[in-house]
């Protein structure tokens, strides 16, 4: 047993002082408060563990390179497509674990990596046809974050049903029967859940939604909704919006996920509220790509769980992610004060979104994930503890703990020299 003694701690839904923290084996065994003797003292406020609960690893080779010209969504996509394209298994588990190690330094303590780079830039199978996938499990194995490895069905190049062609082909399986077969070789570890995900409705016939929803909807994912454009061409082929179209499939339910959520109908609102669905936002990504704003106070007060994403990894920052989705609701509304800062950490540590329901809480019986927040950094100083989470930066994390495990301690990750293996991976992932 492991007995932690916190300054300030974020406990049943808020900010308590002087809170001992007992675990063993990885798990929460007592919280209670008042100062006490402890094997490891932990200054400024300690946070549950945060969930990044979308990600594509690959995208991080993209940071800073993409803004040379003005362009839109679709143009920013022709070049995530050229990095995709240089990618094999080896150079993506460095990558993968270069980025998952940042996100540990920056507070993430799980991962949904949201994986549709199945394949050779050919469309030929590796001879282990989950090789990249395997990469990424390894890699975040290495960083030492628990990973969902929500595996993609992707089968279109668009709503009206034209074939895969270039660098998408590497993420096709032809059909959702080889899908299937390929995802039911991949094995759940003890860091690492397997779960699905659909990518969007312009990359999955109608025909095959519903089917989809049957076998593979207990933690299953999609992008919705993101561009105008997709909903323009969902209604023009389906007479319908995306998120109606899954309605009709089956897709929504406790255990799925719309990723981004933009451009929606207040009809689209109810039917993601009424069936409890999680919406993930990722601010940072969907300015970055002037995707929009979306509804997120609309969607929680109908029902829907919010949690939130780094994407594109534009920025990977937790507080940037929990500060967007206020700052958002400002910017659309002109008002402020939208969602409380219990509200922000809820959002922030998601992880049931992605399967890992035993974490998220610093509570007995849940995973031992902790995140230390300098509160006398040059951001944080004077704020309210309560406050940190709208005045930090991933900057000021300091220590974090995973299942019980040390990973970053005193700003640095404990096993891998996050700025050199960056340093490193990138290039590759970028050379022809």
């Amino acid at each position: 047993m492991t007995a932690y003694q916190a300054e300030y701690a974020w406990v049943g839904g808020a900010v308590a002082r002087d809170v001992r923290i007992e675990v063993e084996r990885g798990i929460f065994t007592a919280v209670s408060r008042g100062e006490s003797e402890a094997d490891i003292r932990l200054p400024g406020l300690v946070l549950p563990g945060m969930a990044n609960a979308h990600s594509h690893a690959f995208h991080r080779a993209l940071r800073g390179r993409t803004h040379g010209e003005r362009g839109t969504f679709w143009t920013w996509r022709n070049q995530m497509y050229a990095a995709a394209e240089r990618l094999d298994p080896d150079s993506y588990r460095d990558l993968a674990r270069a980025v998952f190690a940042e996100m540990a330094m920056a507070g993430y303590t799980a991962v949904g990596e949201f994986h549709y780079l199945h394949h050779g830039p050919d469309g030929r199978p590796y001879a282990d046809p989950n090789a990249m996938g395997h990469a990424l499990i390894e890699a975040a194995a290495e960083a030492g974050i628990r990973i969902t490895l929500l595996d993609t069905l992707y089968l279109q190049s668009s709503v009206d049903g034209k074939p895969l062609e270039g660098v998408q082909r590497r993420f096709g399986d032809g059909d959702l029967d080889r899908y299937s077969e390929r995802v039911a070789l991949l094995r759940p570890q003890r860091h690492a859940r397997i779960g699905a995900a659909l990518h969007s409705v312009r990359a999955v016939p109608a025909e095959s939604m519903a089917a989809f929803a049957e076998r593979h909807g207990e933690i299953a994912h999609v992008h919705l909704s993101e561009q105008r454009a997709e909903n323009e061409q969902c209604r023009a082929v389906h007479g319908r919006t995306p998120a109606e179209l899954l309605d009709d499939s089956g897709f929504w339910h406790g255990g799925s996920t719309a990723v981004h959520a933009t451009h929606l109908s207040e009809q689209d609102i109810r039917i993601l509220g009424g069936k409890s669905s999680s919406v993930c936002f990722c601010p940072t990504t969907e300015r970055d790509l002037a995707d929009g704003i979306g509804p997120a106070r609309r969607l929680a007060d109908a029902g829907a769980r919010l949690c939130l994403g780094s994407d594109s990894h534009a920025v990977i920052d937790p507080f940037e992610e929990a500060r967007g989705l206020e700052m958002n609701e400002r910017l659309a509304t002109e008002q402020r004060g939208h969602f409380s800062p219990a509200e922000l950490v809820a959002a922030s540590a998601g992880h049931a979104s992605i399967g890992w329901d035993d974490a998220g809480e610093i509570a007995v019986g849940k995973r031992a994930d902790l995140v230390c927040v300098r509160l006398d950094s040059v951001r944080t100083a004077g704020s309210d503890p309560e406050g940190a989470i709208l005045a930090a930066t991933a900057a000021d994390v300091s220590d974090v703990i995973v299942d019980g495990r040390h990973i970053v301690a005193d700003g640095r990750h404990t096993t891998i020299d996050v700025r050199r293996a960056l340093a490193e991976a990138i290039p590759r992932g970028q050379r022809r």
